[in-house]
């Protein structure tokens, strides 16, 4: 009688005891839904979206974001991640790469989705294909001169102004070509060589995204310019004189008065320029001071399995608070115009004319990109070197 009790009781105890690790087992699944968002960026960039990601998390207690950082070969990634039919459901994209995957049918058009009634036309317009936008704008990208004050003071040259010419910003830069050391930067890539096409009415391809137009009047006039200010007026660097150096590195160290580049470097220039410097706009060719705008921004994969999480998350990562705190960073001009117009970018701190990021907006036009960019820059990369060197 005693051994059935006690056979009785410990079938009892593991009985519950099985329950009771079933019932841990089951409190602590997590049953939140899962959403994939991949992204590039750098240290600085990435310590401040983990936090926003985790109060996205805290203010949405049913969504898990799994985010994948891919800080090198982002595109091949993204790609083979298409391809192998697991792509994130959040896609972080630029209008560079954009209609390859639009045109494959693998993205989400948004149109009306979101409200994009803070956004300047020609952002949105770089986010779309064939007239639907397929991703939300997070920031611009476009061009303007770097310059150092203190080289303009010591040769009493005069600061540039929204009215330079072409003409003027030949003759600024022979003033500051002097004792070994350069008046311009001088960079190969095309997105370089478009603001002096542009500007000057051309440009690579026309906006039908079919016709090459770099061989046109306007193209080849703007191109000598662009060659002349290195091989026949000496006032930028050539191949052998900047060696492993980059123009950023030379901008710092002194050795160029002006760099055209982008927003992207304001953090290295606040950090380690141990001179004066600002921005201006660029210079006025016969059609106007026309850049490149290029742009950045969220896409939602066409077979995410959770649009309605992934249209939340992207809602409040452009939201304007977020914005805001990249913007904070100086790493980024914000699509977003009550984010840009706001303290946090319009902060005082250096350059002191960062206004101009978003004035030329207006005037900048989104680079024609078919599916093929690429392809035509690659084919046309030789020519160029050819031409400049």
């Amino acid at each position: 009688m005693i051994e059935k009790l006690l056979k009785f009781s410990l079938g009892k105890i593991f009985t519950c005891m099985l329950m009771l690790i079933l019932l841990c087992s089951c409190s602590t699944q997590d049953t939140r839904t899962v959403v994939q968002f991949a992204s590039w960026g750098s240290k600085s960039e990435i310590d401040i979206i983990k936090p926003i990601l985790q109060k996205f998390e805290e203010q949405n207690p049913d969504i898990k974001v799994d985010f994948m950082h891919i800080p090198q070969n982002y595109f091949q990634k993204i790609h083979l991640l298409f391809a192998s039919n697991t792509p994130p459901d959040v896609i972080f994209i630029n209008n560079l790469y954009l209609p390859i995957y639009a045109n494959a049918g693998v993205l989400e058009p948004i149109d009306g989705v979101f409200d994009t009634s803070q956004y300047n036309e020609n952002v949105l317009k770089a986010l779309s294909f064939k007239n639907k936008l397929y991703a939300m704008p997070r920031d611009v990208s476009n061009l303007v001169v770097f310059y150092n004050k203190d080289f303009f003071d010591k040769y009493n040259v005069k600061y540039p102004d929204e009215k330079w010419t072409f003409s003027d910003f030949l003759n600024t830069a022979e003033k500051l070509t002097k004792d070994g050391k350069f008046g311009v930067s001088f960079e190969e890539k095309p997105m370089y060589i478009l603001p002096f096409l542009m500007s000057e009415g051309g440009g690579i391809l026309d906006d039908d995204l079919k016709t090459l137009i770099i061989d046109n009047d306007n193209s080849q006039r703007a191109l000598n310019y662009y060659a002349n200010l290195r091989k026949k007026y000496h006032v930028a660097p050539l191949a052998s004189e900047s060696a492993s150096a980059t123009m950023a590195q030379m901008f710092l160290q002194g050795r160029i008065a002006m760099h055209i580049t982008g927003r992207w470097l304001v953090p290295k220039y606040r950090e380690e320029a141990k001179f004066k410097w600002d921005i201006a706009a660029f210079p006025n060719g016969t059609a106007g001071s026309i850049v490149p705008l290029d742009a950045s921004g969220w896409a939602i994969s066409k077979n995410t399995k959770h649009k309605t999480e992934a249209i939340k998350l992207i809602n409040y990562l452009s939201s304007k608070n977020n914005i805001e705190q990249l913007a904070k960073s100086g790493l980024i001009v914000p699509a977003r115009q009550d984010a840009a117009n706001s303290k946090y970018f319009l902060d005082g701190k250096s350059p002191k004319n960062a206004k101009v990021f978003l004035t030329i907006i207006k005037t900048a036009k989104p680079t024609p990109v078919p599916v093929n960019y690429q392809e035509i820059t690659d084919r046309l990369t030789p020519k160029f070197e050819r031409l400049f060197n």
